[in-house]
């Protein structure tokens, strides 16, 4: 599981191997265990106790079956037993309590699944198939294409702008429309919302993460994400809010690192104090889609982040998002005032679709998916085609995109091209 990878060890890897409380699970386990073609003296007595003693000295197997019977505090074992495990080995666990948030907590540390005692043999035959299919099937590094890693952070100037939606939409749309695999990061660890807004369970890879940033690596991304789709993973918390999270940012980073490594594109749901608090993990964003309000409030908070990132991360473009924005009524702020105030014009404008909104989060499909085919929200395809291109092409392709936009009517790269060149004929 998190173990640092011994190749010397690695070399002598046995296929299967399980540690059980009493001789009834071990009678269970040695037939099944003879038609897998496993040599069923890989049985051993002595629970999880013995699981992590004997790994501790010894090459992990490719599948690991730990009785956790005989444990106190189940979840905080099996975080013992990740430190002794090698990367590449599916656990399987097995014991006596009948708990689904026990089933949950396990999943989400890393185990494969967790079977109830007594044992079933045709759920263990089932359980043994998923697990071989697992260890041959291609890893997500595997599939990817040659094509440069597509990372966006999506960050709002105030709360209740939408980020949060907005960022789930462009994760869907770049998984579905794309088709690429993409990751959405939700890093609002005490109340991200990217997991319940697609009707997930968030679990607690993220928690986890921050807590112990050594255990981060290929298979805990691989565990620790909660797949929404074949090419849409989430990874999300809702940590108790009276547990302050203590980090210097470097578990955020790496988590980062390692997401880059296994997909091909980085959605990251980036609560703006993070740009005070830990300002690296903007270094390799390519693309920020700034979500704004037209409020005065929202007007002072733009002009700030814009600044922030001029001095800080000259090499992120930028893409100003004016949203939920009512069709009726008087504004606050008009568009072209808000416009005067940050000197910079709004890429896209979304406008507010009550209506569907509520309807995505009955269903809890993103917004971009339960208003496919509306109009109004068009816009939420252009940004997430525009971040593409933008990764795709590099800069320059971009630029001349946003020229060909501009005479459409809009892009802010063809402005901003077009007062550089006339601002060098002047001089």
């Amino acid at each position: 599981m998190n173990a640092p990878f011994n190749p010397q060890r690695a070399a002598h890897r046995e296929p299967f191997v399980a540690f059980v409380c009493d001789e009834s699970t071990a009678e269970a386990l040695r037939p099944i265990a003879i038609e897998q073609g496993w040599n069923p003296d890989k049985v051993h007595k002595g629970g999880l106790r013995n699981a992590v003693q004997t790994l501790s000295v010894s090459a992990s197997p490719n599948i690991l079956f730990v009785d956790l019977s005989e444990s106190g505090d189940p979840l905080n074992d099996i975080n013992a037993l990740a430190e002794v495990c090698e990367p590449g080995t599916v656990v399987i666990a097995s014991g006596q309590v009948n708990d689904v948030r026990l089933y949950r907590d396990l999943v989400a540390s890393g185990i494969q699944d967790y079977l109830l005692k007594p044992l079933n043999p045709d759920v263990m035959r089932e359980t043994f198939v998923h697990a071989q299919a697992m260890l041959a099937a291609p890893k997500h590094a595997e599939a990817s294409s040659d094509r440069p890693h597509c990372a966006v952070a999506v960050i709002g100037t105030r709360g209740g702008v939408g980020a949060s939606t907005l960022a789930t939409s462009l994760a869907w749309l770049m998984s579905e429309k794309s088709d690429r695999s993409t990751a959405l990061l939700d890093l609002d660890v005490h109340f991200g919302t990217g997991a319940l807004t697609l009707d997930l369970e968030p679990g607690r890879g993220l928690t986890d993460a921050i807590e112990n940033p050594s255990r981060i690596d290929g298979l805990f991304i691989e565990r620790a994400m909660v797949k929404a789709s074949d090419k849409l993973s989430v990874l999300s918390a809702e940590a108790p809010i009276n547990s302050p999270v203590m980090t210097d940012g470097a578990a955020f980073f790496q988590l980062q690192e390692e997401i880059r490594s296994a997909f091909e594109c980085t959605v990251v749901d980036l609560p703006r104090a993070m740009l005070v608090n830990y300002p690296h993990l903007i270094s390799d964003v390519q693309v920020a889609v700034l979500v704004t309000e037209l409020t005065l409030a929202a007007a002072r908070d733009a002009i700030r982040i814009i600044s922030w990132f001029k001095s800080n991360a000259p090499h992120t473009q930028l893409v100003v998002v004016a949203n939920r924005v009512p069709t009726s009524g008087q504004l606050e702020i008009s568009r072209k005032d808000f416009e005067g105030s940050i000197e910079r014009k709004i890429d896209y404008l979304i406008p507010l679709e009550t209506k569907i909104a509520v309807q995505a989060a009955k269903l809890g499909k993103p917004l971009a998916e339960a208003g496919k085919g509306t109009k109004s929200l068009a816009p939420l395809a252009e940004i997430a085609a525009r971040v593409i291109a933008i990764t795709d092409a590099g800069e320059d392709h971009a630029a001349d995109k946003g020229k060909k936009a501009k005479a459409k009517g809009g892009s802010l790269l063809g402005k901003l091209t077009g007062s550089m060149k006339l601002a060098k004929k002047k001089a």
